[in-house]
């Protein structure tokens, strides 16, 4: 497979030479970019809304655009989503289908994909793929584990599949790459977690897996801890060359999936379970890296990732949404990647104008190191001057394109009186709490109560071994530390310390396997909301 593999990768080693180009000009590129989708989108109905016959160049589009969200930009949506595609797309372009968020913060945004889309995404995901690999070339040529969530979850009106579009990425994939992947697509569309993550590892187990890849880092965790749940199980069918999964499988998957008996593999996992407790991917896989979200409120797992496959590399893959990709990250352990400023055409909101009717906007080349902004896209689909509402922080430039990380959703800003917290600060001061305490909190939620002395509830469930209200105290220390007008409030006493609310165990997984359920959304991108917004009254 090798010449076929040199081949395949040809193209997007010719794309990622030219992306990290140092020659590369971000603002003549952004410019050229613009000219072009102004001129492919002039005879939409969005086109002729804005006037785009007589725009050509950046000042005349922020002058006829403002900028929106998403339920600014719904009704032409929705007008694409019932068949009128040239509300927002070119004449001629066909949607292949529309990737849907996962509904976590109200109704689901459905944004259309066609092959333009798709191509860009895919490009991107070739860059990333090839960047990581030719920093872990044992990793080259050998399986694959996926975990993403299936493209038909429902259905448009006028038929074309709705749901992730990373399962349509995996479904078109280049052959090559789909031979590599271990775990059959139709898998994704079971619906029960438990028998899914159980198939899936069932899959994966006696293969040499290179790479777990997944947007969510706790997909991987929950993919090993339904092993270690169901381990006797596990080493049975591997022995016999079987799947029993929990709860039992669709009649088309369970007549599809075949396995060999490996008995040998089997005494290896009895083994290592006897030797270290429980069940670990050291007992079965060998990982050249893993691939998934480490940045924001998702860091948080990272220390339980470590746990079970110890020091094995992780990449982050970047600021990744139904909406596109927006950075591509080339290092290991960091969440900052480079501007994606070739499919999309980027601006920032600093974030002190957040909010405003009339914010400052800059472009990509303007930015300042250690600043932190508010991204607004533009880009192939159909989306103009769209805030996505991801906050993110400039930590260097790669020649002229700067490089970001994602901190929190935008909306995720709480202030009782002024202090202006954000989520992403709260999970650092989690993060420094747990540490300082030596145990590990990784659900939680912190929200804010009115009282005589106002302050903020954490709710969280038993820490082995400490006390919550010690939790609690080292988690409003570090608050203080990181947000100095909460420090102010809380040393000029118009703010009260941080309270604990123990819950039952398992409460806070019950409330997010219903939330996920409720709003039709996939586990595997669910994102747990830390900081809840809504202050509420006495307790």
């Amino acid at each position: 497979m090798r010449p076929v593999a040199f081949a395949a990768g040809m193209e997007a080693s010719r794309h990622l030479n030219s992306f990290l180009d140092p020659r590369r000009d971000t603002r003549r590129e952004q410019d050229e970019l613009l000219r072009k989708l102004l001129s492919a989108h002039r005879q939409t109905a969005f086109g002729k809304d804005h006037g785009f016959d007589s725009i050509d160049e950046y000042k005349g589009f922020a002058s006829a655009v403002p900028i929106r969200d998403y339920e600014q930009l719904r009704p032409y949506m929705q007008r694409v989503f019932h068949g009128e595609f040239d509300a927002l797309l070119p004449p001629g372009r066909k949607v292949l289908m529309f990737a849907q968020t996962s509904g976590t913060t109200g109704k689901c945004k459905c944004i259309p994909v066609t092959r333009t889309f798709l191509e860009q995404m895919r490009r991107g995901f070739g860059m990333f793929g090839l960047r990581v690999l030719r920093d872990h070339p044992k990793g080259w040529l050998r399986p694959i584990l996926q975990i993403s969530s299936p493209m038909h979850e429902s259905t448009s009106p006028t038929g074309l599949p709705c749901g992730a579009i990373s399962g349509l990425l995996a479904a078109t994939q280049r052959r090559i790459v789909r031979w590599m992947y271990v775990v059959p697509q139709m898998v994704a569309s079971i619906q029960d977690p438990d028998p899914r993550y159980y198939t899936t590892l069932r899959c994966g187990i006696d293969k040499n897996v290179a790479v777990i890849t997944t947007a969510n880092p706790s997909s991987t965790i929950k993919l090993i801890e339904t092993g270690q749940r169901h381990a006797e199980r596990l080493i049975r069918d591997v022995a016999d060359g079987t799947i029993n999964a929990p709860g039992g499988l669709p009649k088309a998957l369970a007549g599809v999936l075949r396995f060999r008996p490996n008995r040998r593999l089997a005494r290896r996992l009895s083994d290592g379970i006897k030797r270290d407790g429980k069940l670990l991917p050291k007992h079965f896989w060998q990982p050249a890296f893993l691939t998934n979200w480490t940045g924001g409120t998702l860091k948080l797992y990272l220390p339980r990732l470590r746990r079970l496959f110890g020091n094995v590399p992780i990449r982050d893959i970047g600021l990744l949404a139904s909406e596109g990709r927006f950075s591509l990250p080339i290092e290991d352990e960091t969440p900052a990647g480079l501007a994606e400023t070739v499919s999309n055409f980027l601006e920032f909101i600093p974030v002190d104008q957040a909010g405003k009717d009339d914010p400052e906007v800059l472009r990509a080349d303007e930015l300042e190191v250690g600043s932190e902004y508010s991204l607004v896209v533009t880009n192939w689909a159909g989306l103009w001057r769209y805030n996505i509402d991801d906050r993110v922080r400039v930590t260097g430039f790669h020649h002229s394109t700067p490089i970001f990380e994602f901190l929190s959703r935008g909306v995720h800003t709480a202030s009782i009186t002024g202090e202006k917290i954000t989520e992403y600060q709260v999970v650092e001061s989690m993060r420094v709490a747990s540490e300082r305490a030596g145990v590990g909190v990784e659900q939680f939620e912190l929200q804010g109560r009115f009282a005589d002395l106002p302050y903020y509830e954490l709710r969280l469930e038993k820490a082995d071994g400490v006390a919550p209200v010690k939790i609690a105290d080292l988690m409003d220390h570090a608050l203080c530390e990181l947000n100095v007008e909460y420090k102010s409030k809380r040393v000029s006493d118009r703010l009260g310390p941080v309270r604990e609310v123990v819950l039952p165990a398992g409460t806070m997984s019950a409330a997010e396997d219903a939330k996920i359920t409720s709003r039709g959304g996939r586990s595997d991108q669910y994102k747990h909301q830390y900081l809840l917004t809504e202050v509420l009254g006495q307790a």
